[in-house]
């Protein structure tokens, strides 16, 4: 007779849009706020999180993803617990210039980051290795807090692509081919044992059809 591993349910959702996003800006570090889109989002989230069940919210301590989290924090009456290993990467001299702009200045670094951006990252930006450790770190120790719960997370795009991989052990080099973009405030559900393993249940699901 065998038993199941336990685990957590983590819902994973990137935060609602940026006055940066629509030029695709990396925001990164850069404390950013939304825009009406991305505080619509926000209130989306919070029915989606009205509708199902949510143990905990977690947050990354930037305000996008606190202010995010808001509405559904409202919802079910939950206080957010941040987490400082869920803030988003720093980008270094990327911090709100576009990938574009960088390559019109030097083609070849950005040619680079686009082959492996883990092994190639921006100058001065953050490892981006170590970016995924810290974050696949801070999952695991939800997780923990949690078990046989399922736990809203509200943090950033590129951060959850290099948790995901990570924990999924996919080589972290291939986040922006495997995982090309995470849709603000959509769901991705992601199962994390006791024992370390994890499994993507479900990846980019809006929380509500017709949310841009």
């Amino acid at each position: 007779m065998t038993t199941s591993t336990p685990s957590t349910t983590l819902l994973l959702a990137r935060h609602g849009q940026t006055i940066w996003h629509a030029e695709n800006r990396y925001a990164g570090v850069s404390d950013v706020p939304l825009t009406d889109t991305g505080r619509a989002q926000a209130e989306a989230l919070g029915r989606w999180a009205a509708a199902h069940q949510v143990d905990a919210i977690w947050t990354s301590p930037l305000s996008r993803a606190v202010i995010t989290a808001e509405p559904a924090c409202r919802a079910l009456g939950l206080t957010p617990h941040r987490e400082p290993g869920l803030r988003e990467c720093d980008f270094g001299v990327l911090e709100g210039r576009t990938l574009a702009e960088f390559a019109a200045e030097d083609p070849v670094a950005a040619e680079a980051f686009r082959t492996d951006p883990v092994a190639h990252p921006f100058p001065a930006a953050e490892d981006p290795a170590a970016a995924a450790d810290r974050g696949a770190a801070a999952l695991r120790r939800i997780a923990a807090a949690h078990t046989g719960e399922r736990v809203l997370v509200v943090a950033h795009n590129t951060l959850f692509r290099l948790v995901l991989c990570t924990l999924l052990s996919i080589p972290a080099g291939e986040y922006r081919r495997v995982f090309p973009r995470l849709r603000n405030a959509a769901i991705s559900e992601l199962l994390v044992r006791t024992d370390g393993s994890a499994a993507l249940l479900s990846l980019n699901v809006p929380c509500e059809p017709d949310l841009p």
